[in-house]
């Protein structure tokens, strides 16, 4: 079976993770948002393509749940000696010789997509990882104290500066990569991560290319939501959310995304057992919603989630376009 998913960082790795125990004999592609990326200090830093070669690798640090365990940082405190980059954005070393290595790639005329090949070719990572563009969209956040990119927004000031709206520069003119176009072509399911709404899942899907591939595609598409009882179970995705009007709870999420038959992303749609009580109304939505439990624990519990998700998609699959 060929399973294609649309992830962020840190809840796509998880998730991708479990996935990957779920399905070991399935052909998995990673589509991955490219949204959070940065040039900086000279090198191509893609956050989420990171976590999810790290974690599928694992020589992730599970601890703080970004960048390289056992890493060092030397280099990032001389770059902060000679004034160069973000001293709030440490770059391990081992991390660095990844953005170096995939800087030089793309320096010497290789596609993203290419350069992801050529990282993840190092490791047996069990899946194919995919941006969703070639191109870059890095997002900008808005504030009334002026415009920032996303990572400083996130890392610097952890969210707490009200924001007014998210930017993708440059999205006009992107276009979805032809390896991402092809696995949700392909696919025979396609699950979408309990990644950030916004900023994640929301920023793959406003690539050009991305919503009509998704509309057009043969697979049914099962969503696994990043909240859990009202709360969001890592990051700032509450926020992210109250910038663009949507309540942080797994039915307005489910909504947000819409119904497929009505023009939407999701023909399936996975709530935590906390958030049973909205599974009927999102039904009458048009979405086929399942209450089941969604800690994704590393091991057992990540690799049950990902079956539930495939289940349910197997069960649609027969009304799917």
């Amino acid at each position: 079976m060929r399973i294609t998913v649309l992830a962020g960082g840190v809840g796509g790795a998880r998730f991708a993770l479990g996935l990957r125990d779920a399905a070991p004999d399935d052909d998995i592609s990673i589509v991955a948002n490219v949204g959070d990326d940065v040039w900086l200090a000279g090198v191509r830093v893609c956050p989420d393509l990171d976590s999810l070669l790290y974690a599928l690798a694992g020589v992730g640090d599970t601890e703080r749940g970004w960048g390289r365990a056992g890493e060092s940082e030397r280099v990032a405190a001389e770059l902060t000696a000679y004034g160069v980059g973000w001293p709030w954005f440490t770059l391990g070393d081992l991390d660095l010789g990844t953005h170096l290595a995939r800087t030089a790639m793309l320096r010497d005329g290789a596609t993203l997509t290419e350069a992801t090949a050529r990282l993840a070719a190092r490791w047996p990572l069990g899946v194919t990882l995919l941006p969703v563009t070639d191109d870059e969209v890095p997002t900008h956040v808005v504030t009334d104290e002026g415009t920032m990119h996303f990572e400083e927004w996130w890392v610097r000031t952890r969210a707490q500066l009200p924001a007014r709206r998210f930017v993708q520069h440059g999205v006009e003119r992107s276009r979805i990569s032809a390896g991402a176009r092809a696995a949700i072509a392909d696919a025979d399911v396609i699950l979408l991560a309990p990644s950030n709404p916004v900023v994640s899942i929301g920023t793959i899907v406003g690539i050009p290319g991305v919503r009509d591939a998704l509309e057009t595609a043969a697979a049914p598409i099962v969503g696994v939501s990043p909240i859990i009882g009202g709360r969001v179970v890592r990051g700032m995705a509450a926020t992210c959310l109250a910038t663009i009007g949507v309540e942080a709870d797994a039915a307005a999420v489910a909504a947000h995304y819409g119904a497929r038959s009505r023009g939407g992303l999701l023909d399936g749609w996975l709530v935590a057992e906390e958030d049973a009580a909205g599974v009927a109304g999102l039904r009458e939505l048009g979405i086929r919603a399942e209450a089941r439990p969604l800690l994704l624990t590393p091991g057992g519990p990540a690799r049950q989630v990902a079956a539930d998700a495939l289940a349910l998609a197997a069960e649609i699959r027969p009304a799917a376009r």
